[in-house]
């Protein structure tokens, strides 16, 4: 990967567009290299996620917490309408269920762990923004799921595009794993207050259209150094529009052990 050698002293602010040559070869010369990559991601991800009302999946979440990579695996049920999640925890975290339905418990997600000294609490009802809730985590329960995920990087580039220095690739064949991808990247050669990111990879799976992998790395605080991982998202063992109802977000569900 291409990392800038250069870095400017603190981090000023992005220059407009107009200020520097548009160096995006696949666009037109007065177009912002973003502008393509946003509109084929609303024609691809944001039309096939428009025909899921729920689905079932395995969700591996990896994220930059306090320093060190924490990665979790869990499965997960999500309905759109009204927005429910439910989550089951393996791995390290063996046993931990989360479940949020908007509207009820007050909007408190409910949770408990599966072993060790928390387990003796129980159910607990949290605050979905609380600091308890929010400490193994980026963003919110309230902001899961494929369609909130892919939102989040268009408001990204949305914002992004009133600012240059920027560079999109293209990847029409790419794959992870087995499955078939065709895969965008943003890159910003320099830090900027404006910029979050490094390098933002999203990854839209051929056969669906489901953005199935979304990849944000942070600046290199060295130069020459690889840009560090902040936050992967992966969604695998999709199964859409099974008929979750009800009964799949209720704490009473015997499946469960609320």
């Amino acid at each position: 990967m291409l990392v800038n050698s250069l870095f400017a002293q603190g981090v000023p602010e992005a220059p407009n567009p107009g200020q520097r040559p548009n160096t995006q070869t696949s666009a037109p010369a007065q177009e912002h290299p973003l502008l393509p990559a946003i509109a084929l991601v609303k024609d691809r991800c944001i039309t096939a996620l428009s025909k899921v009302q729920d689905y079932e999946a395995t969700f591996t979440k990896r994220e930059l917490i306090q320093g060190k990579l924490l990665t979790q695996v869990m499965f997960i049920r999500l309905r759109e309408q009204p927005f429910s999640v439910y989550l089951r925890y393996g791995g390290e975290q063996e046993g931990r269920e989360i479940l949020y339905l908007h509207g009820q418990n007050n909007n408190q997600l409910l949770a408990h762990e599966g072993s060790g000294f928390l387990s003796a609490f129980g159910t607990v009802p949290l605050d979905p923004k609380g600091d308890q809730a929010m400490s193994e985590n980026h963003y919110p329960v309230t902001h899961i799921g494929m369609r909130n995920l892919v939102n989040q990087i268009l408001d990204q580039w949305e914002i992004e595009t009133k600012f240059g220095e920027i560079d999109v690739k293209y990847f029409p064949n790419a794959k992870l794993g087995e499955r078939e991808c065709e895969v965008i990247e943003s890159f910003h050669p320099h830090p900027r207050r404006d910029f979050r990111f490094h390098v933002t990879r999203v990854f839209i799976e051929k056969s669906t259209g489901f953005p199935i992998r979304i990849e944000n790395y942070g600046f290199p605080t060295q130069a020459n150094a690889a840009p560090p991982l902040s936050e992967e998202y992966t969604y695998t063992n999709v199964k859409v529009n099974v008929g979750l109802q009800d009964k799949h977000f209720d704490r009473g569900n015997k499946e469960y052990k609320f």
